[in-house]
């Protein structure tokens, strides 16, 4: 191979436009669904279940992951992507179609098994088939897959929302997936196969799924705060404790040096940011009186800045510092969340959240990425399917406690009284609620800010 190859040379550029075709699609479907959920929420009756619409995905893609990283490590990424893809399509007309929020649940939790089995095999590709030098480019390329849709993904869907139905916006993106089938397949069968040749560790599916099925019940207790729902909480504390501690790499919790505080860091990240991120177009449209559109488009900053973000992080000559690099990003991201919550005050223009999230989308993209970069670096050869998975297992961990966390904080303090109807009477929650939300997310990405400073393995 020369020495001059890029992610868009003669030999990598199918793959690489394959792998930015999933990736695109993955946004728009986010971007979209960020819009449309005040709506759906409202239609269905369920804002009550708001944050369940988010957590749900990620309760699947827990168990889902686990299972894609042995799959991948035993038999090469090349089916549990396609299966991935055709899953998270399923899910889409679930939900599109659904009659009841619990049902609208259910379709976002298949959307999650499609998306986990999808986003480890990604990384599988990319530990496979591109060299080290390279790797930091076309992982950049994930963030810079966000840029079109986040630009375009919500003024669609809001125009979809307010003109024709918020269904619409789930029930038409499966027809996207064609692309991706198309452009990856021939690429892909070039891939050499997985490097196990055991079969696949079922122990490590089981408790991942064990996982997935506490984290679930643990939700399901912190949605109605009385003294029986101390049953499912300690039910799933059961489940998720001791499942979760043989999922990740030995020392993760205490913040162990290396690749346990790689691992780590990666929930801590994505928790806080998307547990603040899943309240902010409420807010607008139920605080502010914002359209969906627009309440949609004051994210958009933060998919442009987070590829911003991931660009600055791929620069060689920044590799030295990345994990200060990602200690920086933290902090932005923490006063992003605070900055945001400044909205709640009338005084204080409604795009302030656009600029915070700004801000706040490029310290993720330098966080996330560099995270990324690290987590290949230090896996041994056959290990990238399971350290992968062991990374979005993280990942959505995060995700799930803290837009958990987020929801029961919303609902004790009042937020589930909103509606997503700015002239209704009783559409305002409490600013309390949405402050609580916000101020404890920050407090979680400044944890974040020292756990980077671990992230070097020991020397000697």
């Amino acid at each position: 191979m020369s020495g001059g190859e890029t992610v868009l040379g003669r030999r990598y550029r199918a793959l690489t436009f394959g792998i930015i075709s999933v990736v695109s699609l993955i946004a728009f479907e986010a971007s979209a669904v960020n819009t449309a959920m005040p709506v759906a929420a409202r239609a269905l009756d369920g804002i009550e279940l708001y944050a369940f619409a988010f957590s749900a995905y990620f309760t699947a893609s827990l168990f889902a992951m686990a299972l894609s990283g042995e799959w991948c490590d035993r038999a090469g990424p090349l089916v549990p992507l396609f299966t991935g893809i055709a899953t998270f399509g399923a899910g889409l007309v679930v939900a599109g179609s659904a009659q009841r929020m619990w049902m609208f649940v259910a379709g976002r939790g298949v959307q999650g098994i499609g998306g986990g089995l999808v986003i480890v095999a990604l990384y599988v590709v990319v530990g496979r088939a591109y060299p080290e030098r390279l790797r930091p480019s076309i992982l950049a390329s994930f963030s810079a897959a966000w840029v079109l849709p986040v630009i375009v993904g919500p003024l669609i869907a809001g125009t979809v929302t307010e003109q024709l139905s918020w269904r619409w916006v789930f029930l038409s993106i499966p027809v996207l997936i064609l692309l991706p089938l198309a452009v990856m397949l021939p690429a892909l069968r070039k891939l050499p196969p997985g490097e196990h040749t055991a079969a696949m560790d079922r122990r490590r599916i089981l408790l991942a799924l064990a996982v997935a099925a506490g984290a679930g019940l643990l939700q399901y207790a912190g949605r109605d705060l009385k003294w029986l729902s101390l049953i499912p909480a300690a039910a799933g504390l059961a489940l998720v404790v001791p499942g979760i501690l043989r999922l990740l790499p030995k020392g993760t919790f205490r913040a162990a040096r290396g690749l346990p505080s790689v691992v780590l860091l990666r929930g801590v990240a994505a928790g806080s940011f998307l547990g603040a991120e899943s309240f902010v177009p409420l807010m607008l449209v139920t605080e502010r009186g914002m359209s969906a559109t627009l309440a949609g488009l004051s994210l958009t900053g933060g998919g442009l800045s987070w590829a911003l973000g991931s660009y600055t992080q791929s620069r060689p000559r920044l590799e030295p510092y990345r994990e200060r690099m990602m200690s920086l990003g933290l902090l932005l991201m923490a006063a992003a969340i605070v900055l945001v919550s400044t909205a709640l005050i009338s005084g204080v223009p409604a795009w302030i959240v656009a600029v915070s999230w700004f801000i706040g989308g490029y310290g993720m993209g330098v966080t996330i990425s560099s995270g990324s970069v690290l987590l290949l670096k230090l896996s041994r050869p056959g290990e990238e399917g399971s350290n992968s998975a062991s990374l979005q297992v993280s990942d959505a961990l995060g995700n799930i406690t803290m837009v958990g966390v987020a929801g029961v904080l919303f609902v004790a303090l009042g937020g589930g009284s909103a509606t997503a109807d700015a002239h209704a009477a009783s559409s305002a929650a409490p600013p309390a609620a949405f402050a609580a939300v916000f101020l404890t997310m920050a407090a979680v990405a400044l944890l974040g800010s020292y756990i980077a400073t671990r992230l070097k393995p020991r020397t000697g």
